[in-house]
């Protein structure tokens, strides 16, 4: 899902956006607004969201759907995608650091790559999968569990699936970072609907 995502001025969301600390290397955006057209219904949708710091997680304030031709579909004008939005939206909003070089820049993780549906690169995957990388890989945790938490999705799944690892070992790594203080301000509970 291609979604355009700016800051609540109008400007488009970069890492300078990305303000509020969360966890222990992450910030992020406190607020966006994120837009996509699905060509095939006709249909816009634009939603607005704001981080809540008590939950862990962005909440959905506003959403606006609006046919953009005459021929709409006017049953997907009546259903909100905000969930699927706010999932591709997220990534945009979250900023990182690669090194830990003092003049190091802050990147978005949506800069970090370019694979659809990817929230880090392989190369990434690679190095938080190798034996003796506890460093690296509780940086890669933490960055997948604050993109997945924050939207509301499930973590360990995206850690599973992102890392190509078991569940067990997904739910172990993220104990691990939690018990490490890395998921300070991110917050997933289980049996919640992620319903943005």
């Amino acid at each position: 899902m291609k979604v355009d995502v700016n800051n609540l001025e109008g400007k488009t969301m970069t890492w300078h956006s990305a303000t509020q600390p969360v966890g222990s290397a992450l910030r992020i955006a406190p607020a966006f607004v994120a837009t996509t057209t699905d060509d095939d219904a006709g249909v816009e949708t634009t939603i607005e969201a704001h981080y809540n710091a008590n939950e862990g997680r962005y909440i959905v304030t506003a959403i606006i759907n609006r046919a953009t031709r005459d021929d709409f579909d006017q049953q997907a004008l009546r259903r909100t995608a905000s969930v699927a939005i706010l999932q591709a939206a997220i990534p945009h909003c979250i900023a990182v650091r690669i090194t830990d070089e003092p003049d190091a820049g802050w990147t978005s993780i949506a800069d970090l790559t370019s694979t659809e549906g990817r929230i880090i690169p392989p190369w990434m995957a690679a190095a938080a999968v190798k034996r003796g990388t506890k460093d690296e890989r509780m940086e890669v945790i933490e960055i997948l569990y604050g993109a997945a938490a924050l939207s509301g999705a499930p973590p360990v799944r995206a850690v599973q699936v992102e890392l190509d690892i078991p569940h067990r070992t997904a739910s172990d790594w993220i104990r691990k970072a939690r018990d490490a203080g890395r998921l300070e301000g991110m917050t997933y509970n289980v049996g919640r609907q992620a319903d943005g």
